[in-house]
C-alpha cells in the first residue's frame, strides 16, 4: 500500500517574498488583504512497504530543499492560519475528473520521478507540487473573498483548488464507460445528432446526412469510437473542406477551389520546391554543406565531419482556439505541434528556429489608458482576456522553445477592438497564436516510403493521457463559445517540452545513423490523436493496432480516449523489423518511450483491437487478431481518407460600410505620435523578445534585436545550415489584417508586399526562388466573410503571379468568431505570409539600426507607390477608433520586383549600411525606429508638394528607407533610378546618444524636433507596461531608466590578447573532450562545434552512458557540461543533474575520478555552471577545496547556488562581460578584455553562502568573469547584469583553474556571424575572440600539464 508523504518548502533568499505580480494582482482584487505568505508542498507517492530510511529521507530533503539552507524543508506546514487568515492550496488540474482522482501525472512529476530514480529512490512513482498561500486579513474572510483569491491565484485550465491536502494517488482501475454503438440503423440521423451533441463533434448538416447514409449502406452501426474518429479526421480543421470545396460567390461558381488557386502560384515561380502541399512541412532546394555528426548515435562516439546536400524546411500553423481558452497551455502546445511538423518532414528533419505571432483584442492595461480602447466592451467568461493572452500566450510559447532548445527569431503582435460604422464590433476575442518554423533536412530523407505489409507501426514520445480530446472538432466550431465550456477545456492539451526534446533526439539519431535512416515514414501526432496519425501513416495499405501496446499515463482511459486524445509530444513512424534493435537502443539511451503498437497489414483497413484484458502476442508473420476481441474501429481507409464528395458553399459579398477618416482639427505630428507609437502593432516588442532564447543551437545569424541597445526591430531572421558554413536560410513575415476590414484584396496584397520588403534585407538566391507559407484566419462561414476570404485569395494569387513568388504550404483556421453574450464578435480576416529562401551568404544581411558611417549616413526613401498617401486602415486611423475608406495598396507589383532586385545587388556589393521597410505607423515610424535602434539623431525633409503632412508621414504605403555612406550615395541613387524607380534623398543621420535630436520636416517645414531618447521612451512605454505585469517591477523600472540615458556598450580587446590560431602539428596528439548532456540539455551541438573548431576530438556522451557504464572518462582530457534545462529544472537549476551525478554509484564515481586527475579540465556553461556549483567543483571555500576533492557520494554543502534571476523570469540578452585575472586556464591571456556574449537563463543569480566567501573568491581570482556596464566595469545594473548577481559575478573557477563555470554562452559566439552586434573595429574580425577560450583549453592539454 503506497502512502503520500508531504514535504513543505518555504521560500528563501531573494525568492522569499511572494511574487510581486501575484501580490499586486491580489491587492487589486482584495484591497483589504494585509499580507501573504507562501510555501510549496511536494506530495510524494511512496510505494515501499516501509517508510523511507534515514538515508532515503536525507536524500528527499536534499532534493526538495535549498542546498544553501538546511532548514527550509519540513514534513509539517510552515503556514499556521489564524481566525482571520485564509489558507489556500492549488495544484495540477485533473481533466474530466470531478472526483479529484489524481489520474493525470504532470510533466513535472515525470521529471521529478526520473530524478528520484537516478538518485536511487525507486520507491517514488509520483510527485505532484502544490502551492500553498496564507492570506491574512483584519477580519475573517468571506466565501466571496475566498472565491476571488482562488480565481486570482490559479490557472483554471491547468490547476484546481485542493480543499484538503492530497492523501492518495490511488487510481480508479476501470476504464471510463463507453457507449459501444450509435444506433443509426434503428434511429437514423437522430442517433448521430445525439452523438454529435454529446461528444462535441462539430458535424454540420452535410456531415450528418453523409455519414448516416454511408452506415445505412454498410448495414451496420458505427461504434462511438468510429464516429469520434470520423469527426476528428474529417473536421474542417483536418480536411480543409472550405478551401477544397466548390464555392459560389454571388451566384457564380468559382472556376477553381481556393486550394487549386493557391497551388497555381507555383506556375510563375522557379521550381525549387522539393516538398510542397504534401507533407508536414514544405521544403526547397538547399546547398551542400559540411557538418558534424556522431559516428554512432546508439552509444557514446566521436563527432565526425560529413558533407551533404541539405534542404531548407519551413512550416507554419496557428493554435488559436486552445490559446483563447488557456493562453499558456494553448501556446505551448501550438509551439510543440509546429516543432513536430518540422521534425516529421520526409523521413526526419532538423529543427532550427521558430517565429511567433499574436493577435489579441484591446489590452485594457490597468492604470494605462489607451484612448482608442472602448471601456464599454464586454468579454466572455469562457475566453481569456486579451491582456492575459498577450502575456501568457507569449510566456507559453517562449517557455516551450526555451526548454526544447529552439530559438525564436521573428514575429508580430497586433491588437484591435473596434466598432465599425455599421455598428458591428470587430475584435480578436478568439486570438491568433501563430507559430512558424524553419529547419533543414538531408536530401536523401525527402521522400517517405509507402507502407508495406509487415512493417512495424511505432509510437515514439510521451504516454497517452486524457488530454486534448476532440481538439480537431472543437477548433472547427463555427462560432467559438457554442460548445460547452467543459468540452472546450477538454480539447486543450498541455505541453512537455523535455519529452518533445527527447523524442527529437531519437529522430535525429535515426536521421544521423551512419548505416542509413531506419525510419521508413514519419508523421506527427496532432488533431485527431492516434486515430488520425496512424491512419495517415498506414494509408493506403492498412494496419492493425492494439490498445494493450500503448504506454498509458492513466490506466482509466477507454478505447475512445486512447484513439482520439491529442496528448502532445508523440510521433508515429514505420520501421522494418530488422531495425527494432537500433530504435530500442537509441530510445533507451535518450530515455524516450517507444511502443510497437501494430503492424501494416495490406488489407487497406484500419483496425483497432481492444485487447487490454488479454494482450495479443506477436506471431512470426506479423500480428493477427481473434474475433473474440472487441474492435472499436474497423474501417476501410479509402472510405475515411479517400476522395470524398466536395462540399458546396454559397457565399454572398457584403461590402463594408465605409466612412472617410476624420482626424481632430489641428492634430500635430507630435500628438499623433503620442498615440501611434503606443499602439501594440507599432510599439516596441521588447516584452516579447527578452524572455525567449534567441541563440540556442548556435545557428542564428540574425534575430530580432539590433544595434547598441539591442532594440527589437529586425525585419528578417537568418540562420545557417551548418555551424561550419556561411550558407543558410532567411524568413520574414507579412500580415495586414486591419486593412481587410476595408478591402480584403488590399490586405492580401500588402501581406505579400510586407513579407518581401522584410525579406529583401537578407541576401537570397533569387526572388523567384522565394516560397511562402500562407496561413488564413477568418470567420469564413459567417455572412460576407467567406466571399471576402475568396476575394483575398484571388488577390494574393494574382500578385504572386506578378512577382514570381509562390505558396508551397499553409494552414487555415476558419472559425475566427466568438460569442459575447448575444453578440457574435468576428476577428478581422487575416492572412499571414511567411516568406523563406536560401541565403548564399548569411553575413550580407542589413539591419534597421543606423550606423552613422564616418559620423554621417545618408537616408534614402524608395516608395513602391510613388505619389500615394492613403490613410485607410492605418495605425493612425486605428488610434482614433476609425478605419477610414482608402487603404494603401501595392498598385504596381513590378516596382516591388525591381526594388527587390536592385536592393539585393546592393547587399551583394556591400553598399547599404542600414535598411528598414515602411509598414505599420508609416514613413515617420520607419525613420524613428531606425534612429531608436541606432541610438542617434536624424535630420530629414520629406518632399511631397501639396500633400497633407499627416498623410505624408503616417500613410503605410509600402517602401524602403536606406542608409548609405557618402562615397556610395551617387551610385546607389543611380541604380534605383536607372531601374525606373523613385529614390528620394531625405537627409542624414545626426549625433549619437539618447539626447541627439530628431528633426523631421515636410516640404521644408519643420514638424517634429525632439531628442531621440524621449521619442523612444514613448515607443517603449506600452512594452514596459506589459513588462511590469510579467517581471519584477524594480527591474523593469531600472531598464526603462537606463534606456533613456545609455549610449551603448564599449567593447575592449587589449593589445596583449592572443591572436586565435589552432595548432595543427602533423601527427600530433588530438585531445579528447566529452560533450556531456543530461535529459533536457539543449546546448550540446554548439558546444561540440566550438571545441571542434579549437582542434579537439569531440565526443557525444550522455549521463545515461555514464550510468550504464557504456563509457569511461579515462581517455578524456576535458568534459563540457552543457546548457539547457536538465529534467526541466523542476527541483531548481541543475538539481536533478546534480542528484544523478551525486547519488548514482557508477556515474558519480566516474566523474569524481575524472576530477581527481590533474591532467583534466572541465567547462560548465549555464545549466552546466549551475551543476558545477552544486557539486562543489567551483564556488566553495578555496581553503577546503583540495581537502574535500574526491570525498564520498554525499554532497557537501555548496558555497554557491544559482537562483532565480532577480527579474523573476528567463532572460535572453546580448550582454557584456569583463575578463579578470585569475588561475582559470581557459581564460589565459584574455585578462582585461570586455566582450559581448549571449546570455539565456532563468536561474543565474549567484547566491554565495556568505559575503565573506564571495570576497575570498574574488580576492583569489576565482571569480574571473563579471557582467560589465557600458564602460566595461563590473555591474549589478539590470539588464546589463541580466540576473542581478552580487558584484556582477558571471563566472567562477576552481583554485587550480582547471574547472570553469560560466552563466553566459561563449560557445554561441565563437564565429563572428553569431554576434548580435559588431561595432567597428569588431565588424572586421575574421575570428571571434571567444574562440580563444577553447584554444586555451587545447593548448593546456598539449603542455603536458601532468
Amino acid at each position: 500500500m503506497s502512502s503520500v508523504l508531504h514535504f513543505y518548502v518555504r521560500p528563501s533568499g531573494h525568492e522569499g517574498a511572494a511574487s510581486g505580480c501575484t501580490r499586486r494582482k491580489l491587492q487589486e482584487k482584495l484591497p483589504e488583504l494585509h499580507s501573504i505568505k507562501t510555501e510549496l508542498c511536494y506530495n510524494v507517492n511512496w510505494t515501499a512497504k516501509s517508510l523511507p530510511s534515514a538515508e532515503e529521507m536525507k536524500k528527499l530533503m536534499w532534493l526538495f530543499g535549498c542546498p544553501l539552507f538546511l532548514d527550509d524543508v519540513a514534513q509539517k506546514s510552515w503556514l499556521l492560519p489564524g481566525s482571520s487568515d485564509l489558507l489556500l492550496e492549488v495544484g495540477p488540474r485533473q481533466p474530466f475528473n470531478p472526483l479529484l482522482r489524481l489520474n493525470f501525472s504532470t510533466p513535472t512529476s515525470t521529471n521529478i520521478v526520473s530524478v528520484c530514480c537516478s538518485a536511487g529512490l525507486g520507491a517514488v512513482d509520483r510527485v505532484e507540487i502544490t502551492r500553498r498561500y496564507l492570506l491574512s486579513f483584519a477580519h475573517p474572510p468571506s466565501s466571496e473573498t475566498e472565491a476571488i483569491a482562488l480565481a486570482t491565484l490559479h490557472d483554471r485550465m491547468t490547476e484546481q483548488h485542493f480543499p484538503d491536502p492530497i492523501q492518495s494517488f490511488t487510481l480508479g482501475s476501470m476504464p471510463a464507460p463507453l457507449k459501444s454503438h450509435i444506433d443509426i440503423l434503428a434511429e437514423g440521423r437522430l442517433a448521430l445528432e445525439k452523438a454529435n451533441q454529446d461528444l462535441g463533434l462539430a458535424l454540420d448538416s452535410w456531415d450528418l446526412d453523409f455519414y448516416t447514409k454511408r452506415f445505412q449502406e454498410l448495414q451496420r452501426n458505427p461504434s462511438s469510437v468510429e464516429v469520434f474518429d470520423l469527426a476528428q479526421s474529417n473536421s474542417e480543421h483536418s480536411r480543409h473542406w472550405f478551401f477544397k470545396g466548390r464555392l459560389h460567390v454571388d451566384g457564380q461558381e468559382l472556376a477553381h477551389s481556393l486550394f487549386e488557386a493557391i497551388m497555381s502560384t507555383q506556375a510563375s515561380s522557379n521550381p525549387n520546391n522539393v516538398l510542397k502541399f504534401c507533407d508536414n512541412s514544405s521544403a526547397i532546394q538547399g546547398k551542400k554543406v559540411q557538418f558534424l555528426r556522431p559516428e554512432n548515435p546508439t552509444q557514446p562516439s566521436s563527432f565526425r565531419q560529413q558533407k551533404g546536400l541539405r534542404h531548407v524546411v519551413f512550416t507554419a500553423e496557428t493554435h488559436n482556439f486552445p490559446t483563447g481558452v488557456a493562453p499558456f497551455s494553448g501556446a505551448t502546445t501550438g509551439t510543440g505541434g509546429r516543432i513536430r511538423d518540422v521534425q516529421s518532414t520526409g523521413r526526419g528533419a532538423h529543427v532550427v528556429a521558430g517565429t511567433a505571432g499574436y493577435c489579441f483584442g484591446n489590452l485594457h492595461i490597468p492604470g494605462y489608458s489607451l484612448p482608442w480602447e472602448n471601456p464599454s466592451f464586454q468579454y466572455p467568461e469562457n475566453f481569456a482576456k486579451p491582456l492575459e493572452v498577450a502575456i501568457e500566450a507569449s510566456n507559453g510559447a517562449s517557455d516551450y522553445g526555451n526548454k526544447f532548445g529552439e530559438p525564436v527569431l521573428a514575429g508580430f503582435a497586433r491588437s484591435l477592438g473596434l466598432q465599425l460604422p455599421d455598428g458591428q464590433r470587430r475584435e480578436w476575442i478568439k486570438p491568433i497564436m501563430f507559430s512558424g518554423g524553419i529547419g533543414s533536412m538531408e536530401a536523401e530523407h525527402v521522400s517517405k516510403e509507402p507502407p508495406e505489409p509487415g512493417m512495424d507501426v511505432v509510437k515514439v514520445g510521451g504516454p497517452v493521457y486524457r488530454i486534448g480530446v476532440g481538439g480537431g472538432a472543437a477548433s472547427s466550431v463555427q462560432v467559438q463559445g457554442d460548445n460547452t465550456s467543459d468540452l472546450d477545456f477538454g480539447a486543450v492539451q498541455r505541453g512537455d517540452p523535455e519529452m518533445e526534446q527527447k523524442m527529437n533526439r531519437v529522430i535525429r539519431a535515426c536521421v544521423e545513423s551512419p548505416k542509413g535512416n531506419p525510419i521508413c515514414s514519419l508523421h506527427d501526432q496532432g488533431a485527431g490523436g492516434n486515430g488520425n496519425v496512424l491512419k495517415e501513416l498506414s494509408d493506403p495499405a492498412g494496419a492493425i493496432i492494439y490498445t494493450s501496446r500503448f504506454q498509458l499515463g492513466d490506466p482509466t482511459l477507454n478505447a475512445l480516449e486512447i484513439w482520439g486524445a491529442e496528448y502532445q509530444e508523440s510521433n508515429a513512424l514505420l520501421l522494418r523489423s530488422l531495425n527494432r534493435d537500433f530504435l530500442n537502443r537509441v530510445s533507451a539511451r535518450e530515455r524516450c518511450p517507444v511502443s510497437f503498437v501494430g503492424t501494416i497489414t495490406g488489407d487497406k483497413r484500419i483496425v483497432l483491437v481492444d485487447d487490454r484484458e488479454c494482450p495479443m502476442g506477436r506471431n512470426g508473420k506479423g500480428d493477427a487478431h481473434s474475433g473474440n476481441f472487441p474492435t472499436p474501429v474497423d474501417l476501410e481507409l479509402d472510405w475515411v481518407l479517400g476522395k470524398m464528395p466536395r462540399k458546396e458553399f454559397f457565399l454572398q459579398r457584403n461590402p463594408p460600410m465605409l466612412q472617410p477618416l476624420a482626424l481632430p482639427p489641428g492634430l500635430s505630428v507630435r500628438q499623433a505620435l503620442e498615440r501611434v507609437l503606443r499602439l501594440p502593432a507599432v510599439a516596441s516588442k521588447r516584452y516579447l523578445t527578452n524572455k525567449v532564447d534567441r541563440s540556442v543551437g548556435g545557428l542564428v545569424a540574425q534575430q530580432q534585436c539590433v544595434g547598441p541597445l539591442q532594440t527589437p526591430l529586425a525585419d528578417v531572421a537568418v540562420v545557417a545550415l551548418s555551424h561550419q558554413e556561411l550558407v543558410g536560410a532567411a524568413t520574414a513575415l507579412g500580415e495586414q489584417p486591419v486593412k481587410s476590414l476595408l478591402d480584403p484584396k488590399v490586405a492580401a496584397r500588402l501581406a505579400v508586399a510586407e513579407a518581401l520588403t522584410n525579406l529583401v534585407f537578407a541576401l537570397v538566391t533569387d526572388l523567384r526562388d522565394v516560397k511562402c507559407s500562407g496561413n488564413w484566419m477568418w470567420a469564413a462561414k459567417l455572412p460576407g466573410e467567406g466571399a471576402a476570404m475568396a476575394d483575398a485569395c484571388e488577390a494574393m494569387v494574382a500578385v504572386m503571379a506578378a512577382l514570381g513568388v509562390a505558396v508551397d504550404g499553409g494552414k487555415d483556421s476558419l472559425s475566427m468568431a466568438a460569442r459575447v453574450g448575444s453578440e457574435t464578435v468576428q476577428a478581422p480576416g487575416s492572412l499571414v505570409i511567411s516568406a523563406y529562401a536560401v541565403c548564399p551568404d548569411i553575413t550580407a544581411t542589413v539591419t534597421p539600426d543606423l550606423k552613422r558611417p564616418r559620423g554621417r549616413g545618408h537616408l534614402l526613401y524608395v516608395p513602391l507607390c510613388p505619389g500615394q498617401h492613403r490613410l485607410g486602415g492605418t495605425a493612425l486611423a486605428q488610434c482614433f477608433s476609425q478605419l477610414g475608406d482608402q487603404p494603401p495598396d501595392l498598385d504596381l507589383p513590378e516596382n516591388l520586383v525591381r526594388t527587390f532586385s536592385i536592393t539585393q545587388g546592393l547587399l551583394r556589393d556591400r553598399l547599404l549600411c542600414s535598411g528598414h521597410d515602411v509598414s505599420d505607423g508609416g514613413l515617420i515610424t520607419c525613420l524613428l525606429e531606425m534612429a531608436f535602434a541606432g541610438n542617434c539623431g536624424i535630420k530629414v525633409d520629406v518632399p511631397a508638394p501639396g500633400i497633407d503632412v499627416l498623410s505624408v508621414l503616417f500613410a503605410e504605403e509600402p517602401g524602403l528607407v536606406l542608409e548609405v555612406q557618402e562615397p556610395d550615395l551617387t551610385q546607389v541613387l543611380k541604380r534605383y533610378r536607372d531601374a525606373g524607380l523613385h529614390c528620394l534623398e531625405l537627409g542624414c543621420t545626426g549625433d549619437s546618444g539618447p539626447h541627439a535630436m530628431v528633426q523631421v520636416s515636410v516640404n521644408g517645414s519643420k514638424v517634429l524636433e525632439e531628442p531621440v531618447g524621449q521619442l523612444r521612451a514613448l515607443w517603449e512605454e506600452t512594452s514596459f507596461q506589459l513588462e511590469r505585469l510579467q517581471a519584477e517591477m524594480s527591474c523593469v523600472a531600472e531598464e526603462e531608466r537606463g534606456l533613456r540615458e545609455r549610449l551603448g556598450p564599449s567593447y575592449c580587446l587589449p593589445a596583449t590578447f592572443p591572436k586565435a590560431s589552432v595548432p595543427h602539428e602533423p601527427g600530433g596528439p588530438i585531445p579528447r573532450v566529452a560533450i556531456l548532456r543530461e535529459e533536457g540539455s539543449n546546448g550540446d551541438r554548439e558546444m561540440a562545434d566550438a571545441f571542434h573548431l579549437a582542434g579537439f576530438e569531440v565526443w557525444d556522451v550522455t549521463m545515461q552512458d555514464l550510468c550504464s557504464g557504456a563509457v569511461r572518462l579515462d581517455t578524456f582530457r576535458g568534459v563540457a557540461f552543457v546548457g539547457g534545462f536538465s529534467y526541466a529544472d523542476v527541483l531548481g537549476s541543475a538539481k536533478g543533474w546534480a542528484a544523478a551525478v551525486t547519488f548514482h554509484p557508477q556515474a558519480g564515481a566516474e566523474l569524481r575520478r575524472f576530477r581527481k586527475r590533474p591532467d583534466t579540465f572541465s567547462l560548465g556553461v549555464c545549466n552546466g555552471c549551475q551543476l558545477l556549483a552544486l557539486l562543489g567543483w567551483v564556488g566553495g571555500d578555496p581553503d577546503k577545496e583540495a581537502k574535500e576533492m574526491g570525498h564520498g557520494s554525499w554532497p557537501t554543502q555548496p558555497g554557491l547556488l544559482l537562483r532565480h534571476n532577480l527579474s523573476g523570469r528567463f532572460e535572453s540578452r546580448w550582454a557584456s562581460v569583463r575578463v579578470g585575472p585569475g588561475p582559470a586556464l581557459m581564460l589565459r591571456g584574455m585578462e582585461g578584455a570586455v566582450l559581448p556574449v549571449w546570455s539565456a537563463h532563468g536561474e543565474g543569480y549567484m547566491a554565495f553562502s556568505s559575503p565573506e566567501l564571495q570576497a575570498q573568491l574574488e580576492a583569489k581570482g576565482l571569480a574571473p568573469l563579471h557582467w560589465a556596464d557600458d564602460d566595461g566595469n563590473p555591474t549589478e545594473q539590470y539588464p546589463l547584469n541580466p540576473n542581478g548577481s552580487p558584484g556582477g559575478v558571471a563566472g567562477v573557477c576552481s583554485l587550480d583553474g582547471r574547472h570553469l563555470a560560466l552563466m553566459p554562452h561563449p560557445e554561441r559566439a565563437v564565429r563572428p556571424w553569431q554576434w548580435a552586434w559588431r561595432p567597428p573595429p569588431f565588424d572586421t574580425l575574421t575570428t571571434s575572440p571567444w574562440l580563444q577560450l577553447f584554444i586555451n583549453a587545447r593548448n593546456w592539454t598539449l603542455e603536458g600539464s601532468c
